[in-house]
């Protein structure tokens, strides 16, 4: 369907409080022209809520789903299973199962992914290459936070920026902790995001980073309220990745506390090979798990991990004058029928397959 006019009607999930208001969004070439409190009538009708956001992915794994029990070092580590594997794989085969995993994300409701790529040039390549793609008309927007492939040499990292959005790496205490103060002084001069694993397997790395004032850290389970506190002052946010951590046998992140302090927290789904990209099935987990409120939730994978990745004007928010990126979820499969509250009922409940469609910059996707 071409972007012209286009009326969805139902439950809206709008603006930065996310209220759940019967009526109607009109949408003309791209972007969101009125939220009505009136139910007009529409192509569509349901749950209307913004698009997901994916604030941590590694989407190269891909090609190692499901791997052998191992410790975290030898799974994800240097050297370890995972980099092993994907320096196996031909480049094709990588792009492939790149794009075959977008495709999944775009059909479980996200338009927005930052994605920690591995394997330096060769591996920003790869993303940049799935994501041109034309498979179905899907259409996905990455942050891809890339790393040198071997060192630094300012060769390489002229070479990497041009392909990247920013610097995304593991643990500092994986490098040479110069080596990645140029890296973090590079992306700051050049306008790029920063972002880095701490705190997941111990705090010793935790300090470090802060140090380095990225734009954000990802997992922080062994951080202290005096971290959060810190990284409040500092404008850190946090980026927590619940069933990743759990599958790894590590501690749980802290999330009530990262709220209490004032933090803006996102969700990530984290290793494709561990944990398939599902922003739906990530909610409800961390949902139940902490006992959350609802509209928080969804605001972790919505409007806080657009706020992260700098996208906000984009995608994250319903509120007339944005641009069109959206969810439609049915009331009427028998998951979702005789749902009371709607917006506990997309957080705990939803599923791919109560999606009936999602919206592109204005151009609808029936699913």
């Amino acid at each position: 369907m071409q972007r012209g006019e286009l009326i969805l009607s139902g439950i809206v999930v709008r603006g930065y409080d996310f209220d759940a208001v019967e009526g109607s969004i009109v949408v003309e070439h791209g972007v969101i022209k009125e939220l009505s409190e009136e139910k007009l009538e529409s192509e569509l009708e349901g749950i209307i809520v913004p698009a997901f956001v994916n604030a941590h992915t590694h989407i190269g794994d891909a090609v190692a789903k499901e791997p052998p029990a191992l410790p975290l070092a030898q799974l994800v580590g240097p050297g370890g299973f995972k980099h092993r594997i994907l320096a196996e794989t031909l480049y094709t085969e990588l792009v492939t199962a790149m794009r075959e995993t977008i495709a999944d994300m775009f059909a479980t409701g996200t338009q927005l992914f930052a994605d920690f790529r591995e394997g330096g040039i060769r591996g920003a390549n790869a993303l940049q290459a799935a994501l041109k793609l034309d498979e179905g008309g899907v259409k996905l927007s990455a942050k891809i936070l890339g790393r040198p492939a071997d060192g630094v040499s300012m060769d390489e990292l002229d070479a990497l920026f041009a392909l990247v959005d920013g610097i995304g790496i593991s643990s500092v205490a994986d490098y040479v902790l110069e080596d990645v103060r140029t890296l973090a002084a590079e992306a700051k001069g050049r306008g790029k995001l920063l972002a880095l694993h701490a705190g997941e397997r111990t705090a010793e790395d935790i300090e470090d980073a802060l140090e380095l004032e990225p734009d954000f850290i990802v997992h922080l389970t062994k951080a202290s309220p005096q971290d959060f506190k810190r990284m409040r002052e500092m404008g850190i946010a946090a980026v927590v990745c619940v069933r990743a951590n759990l599958v790894n046998g590590l501690d749980l992140p802290p999330v009530k506390q990262m709220l209490e302090a004032g933090l803006t927290v996102a969700l990530g789904t984290d290793n494709v090979m561990l944990n398939a990209p599902d922003m739906l099935t990530e909610m409800e987990f961390i949902a139940k798990l902490f006992r959350l409120d609802d509209r928080d939730v969804l605001k972790m994978c919505t409007l806080n991990a657009a706020q992260v990745l700098h996208k906000a004007e984009t995608v994250g928010l319903l509120e007339e004058g944005k641009t069109a990126n959206l969810v439609v979820i049915s009331t009427e499969t028998a998951n979702m029928r005789h749902v009371r509250d709607p917006v506990k009922g997309v957080v705990r409940r939803a599923t791919r397959n109560d999606i009936r469609a999602v919206v592109h910059e204005g151009e609808i996707n029936l699913l």
